[in-house]
């Protein structure tokens, strides 16, 4: 597939930075963008083993993502609708579960399927411009790509409600109060301090970073046993070369070298 609406760069370093590029749109996710995003993570990304980090951003000052583009919503039923959504949330949930970890650099709005997109990512960086909700309600429909699942997820069932039914929007330190974010950072420097959270993360065992996003998403998947899960990503860890080369580092008092195998 051919990109239009996200522009990648990667890094020597091995980070894919993401950008969603509609500017004069606030980057809101049309079809083309999510149908270019289920690719990049469904399809293109597993495929790239020179990638072990993913940074997602917006164009522009303004936004990161300010929702989804509603004039595609106007004339659908009601079975296109759920269809819109539960690929949405199929797009998405490739995201959460990326085996290389995935941090949302939020420069701006992160409104509706922006909020969700943030959301979906693994670790979250708010500049100070950021802005952060669900106001579907105000247009008379729901989050769709995961919005009352996640939300609730990072900042509780209450405030989860409030923020829902109200539309408010919440700002970066209220976002990291709540839970919602790792980090905020001065405008503009979102992105370099997503590479720097990335750059501590990069250096563990690649595989024990898969298995870890792995295992923390089996927390919220209702048809999985959390606990199961867990024993089951030690015991393949525990079978790697990256394991054997930590523990001997470790032993040795010496930085270890993994190679993701």
């Amino acid at each position: 597939m051919e990109y239009l609406n996200l522009h990648l760069q990667t890094s020597e370093e091995g980070i894919l930075l993401v950008t969603v590029s509609r500017e004069k749109a606030l980057n809101a996710l049309n079809r083309q963008t999510m149908d270019e995003l289920r690719f990049l993570f469904g399809e293109d990304l597993p495929g790239r083993a020179e990638v072990r980090g993913v940074i997602i951003t917006g164009a522009g000052e303004k936004a990161f993502v300010a929702g989804a583009d509603i004039k595609e919503f106007l004339d659908m039923t009601g079975e296109e609708g759920q269809q819109m959504a539960s690929r949405g949330q199929e797009t998405f949930r490739f995201i959460e579960r990326s085996a290389v970890p995935v941090v949302a650099a939020v420069n701006g709005f992160a409104l509706g399927g922006g909020c969700e997109l943030a959301m979906a990512c693994h670790l979250r960086i708010a500049g100070e411009r950021a802005r952060f909700g669900q106001p579907e309600i105000n247009l008379g429909i729901i989050p769709g790509y995961g919005g009352t699942q996640r939300l609730i997820q990072y900042v509780g069932k209450t405030k989860a409600m409030e923020l829902l039914l109200t539309a408010d929007l919440i700002d970066g330190q209220e976002a990291l109060r709540l839970g919602l974010v790792n980090a905020l950072v001065p405008a503009g420097e979102e992105v370099e301090a997503a590479r720097q959270l990335l750059r501590k993360i990069l250096p563990k065992a690649p595989v024990a970073i898969a298995k870890t996003i792995e295992a923390v998403n089996a927390f919220f998947e209702a048809s999985t046993d959390g606990f199961e899960a867990e024993v089951a990503a030690f015991g393949a860890t525990t079978r790697t070369s990256d394991f054997l080369e930590g523990a001997s580092a470790f032993v040795e008092k010496r930085k270890p070298q993994f190679t993701g195998k």
